[in-house]
């Protein structure tokens, strides 16, 4: 059970970070002060969320930067309507693998 509630504050994390850097980026492309005060907000809250996961922080952010990856590349194909070539698909992959990595040893050497 707690592995799922880790996965599901990383996710809600990649959520955040991922948003508030969409929600900044439509800010500075109409020019509205607002909206990138809110992508502040959201970035911020990413920082507070992720940071709930109980792990060492170079193991959290070797994890975490898989769930932020494929926010990132599944945003910019869905909300900004970017064609994803599979070179990034790829990529995606590698930095998947090495998430997995990075916790598939911290248990085998007896880390958290």
């Amino acid at each position: 059970m707690r592995r799922y509630t880790e996965l599901s504050i990383l996710a809600l994390a990649a959520v955040f970070e991922v948003g508030g850097d969409a929600v900044i980026r439509a800010g500075l492309r109409s020019h509205a002060a607002a909206i990138i005060a809110l992508g502040f907000v959201a970035l911020g809250s990413y920082g507070v969320v992720v940071n709930l996961v109980p792990v060492d922080f170079s193991k959290l952010l070797g994890t975490y930067v898989a769930f932020f990856a494929l926010g990132s590349v599944s945003c910019g194909a869905l909300v900004f309507r970017e064609r994803v070539p599979s070179s990034t698909w790829i990529g995606l992959l590698v930095i998947a693998v090495g998430s997995a990595t990075i916790q598939i040893g911290s248990r085998a050497s007896g880390g958290r």
